[in-house]
């Protein structure tokens, strides 16, 4: 194998995991906007937080586990 045929091999490999990688994106993104759009989880709330970061601040999603655990 030359050398010119490993460099074609390499410059193959990049487009498809570069190919593969895009698609894993934009699937994430599509997953993302339908959870939102379904009502399933709101991101704006958790964009938020990062403004809104003091030890005072509400709780944003309330842990089922600790609360069943209460109820038990």
């Amino acid at each position: 194998m030359t050398t010119v045929e490993i460099e074609q091999i390499r410059a193959y490999m990049f487009v498809i995991g570069t190919g593969i990688v895009m698609a894993i994106f934009y699937y994430y993104i599509i997953y993302l906007y339908r959870s939102e759009k379904k009502g399933e989880k709101d991101y704006e709330k958790y964009s938020n937080l990062a403004l809104d970061d003091e030890l005072d601040s509400k709780i944003l999603d309330k842990n089922p586990k600790i609360e069943n655990d209460k109820k038990e």
